[in-house]
């Protein structure tokens, strides 16, 4: 009798334990599933609301540099370059260098998109934005701010810049992602970087030579807008086949205005030519 007892009792203790595991495995596997579905819906929400930006120039950027700062400055004066051309800014969503490109694209009137993220050291800065979406997963976030741009600028920055550099590097590397320029902002900045991967990297067949083809130096704002225009108007007809419908309506538009602007300017050139051989 007591054996009995003692054997109900052991089973309706190992019952227990096995309620709970049960219980438990189905909490983590709600919270996962949960979890999908909000990964989900942020992926829908920045494919429905960034459909209408491109053609976009992505910047990045340390967001520590303060506004008298040099990078600052330089970003700033990128974002009313690129925004007056006709191209959609977006950024990170934060300070420093993301805020400078957003506020000269804003002031330009243009598209300024920031696409922030909750982080405990930094505030978003969204008072020059035209378009702010916030994200809670740091790869949705990489996904929304390569996927209608036509460009990447690098000012320096840290951990977070080298990510989104690197990720955007192996992307072109492994052709997942249309090789568009990289332009790094500060030849002294981005050098060691640089010499590191020749000689290192490519030295050794670590990566392909196509892997480094993207990469621009810049040491001005104008360079980099000299760099996309040119490469647009070359490229546009391939890049064209990446592009959703709507998307190559405004590329095709703003091609037709660069090419109008280029040849005006060469035919003030021309003109101012032949104004000093009279």
């Amino acid at each position: 009798m007591i054996k009995f007892f003692f054997g109900v009792k052991q089973k309706r203790k190992n019952h227990h334990y096995l309620d709970y595991r049960i219980i438990s495995e189905l909490k983590v596997k709600q919270g996962d599933l949960w979890r999908v579905f909000k990964i989900m819906s942020e992926f829908v929400m920045g494919f429905d609301e960034l459909s209408k930006v491109a053609p976009g120039v992505t910047i990045f950027g340390s967001s520590r540099v303060s506004q008298d700062n040099e990078y600052y400055k330089k970003s700033y004066e990128l974002g009313y370059m690129l925004g007056n051309e006709g191209y959609s800014v977006i950024t990170g969503g934060g300070p420093g260098v993301m805020e400078a490109a957003n506020k000269g694209a804003y002031e330009a009137g243009a598209i300024s998109v920031g696409l922030t993220i909750d982080l405990p050291d930094e505030e978003p800065s969204r008072q020059y934005h035209t378009l702010s979406l916030d994200f809670d997963f740091f790869f949705v976030r990489k996904v929304m701010l390569v996927r209608y741009s036509v460009a990447f600028v690098i000012f320096p920055g840290g951990f977070g810049t080298f990510d989104e550099l690197f990720e955007l590097l192996n992307l072109i590397h492994t052709r997942k992602l249309y090789p568009y320029p990289v332009i790094l902002f500060d030849q002294g900045f981005w050098e060691p970087i640089l010499s590191f991967l020749k000689n290192n990297l490519l030295e050794r067949g670590f990566i392909f030579p196509r892997g480094l083809e993207p990469i621009h130096v810049v040491s001005e704002p104008k360079e980099a807008l000299d760099i996309i225009n040119n490469f647009l108007v070359e490229r546009y007809t391939s890049i064209l086949d990446h592009m959703h419908p709507v998307e190559r309506v405004r590329t095709l538009r703003l091609v037709k205005n660069i090419k109008n602007k280029i040849s005006v300017s060469n035919s003030e050139i021309r003109e101012g030519k032949n104004q000093n051989e009279r």
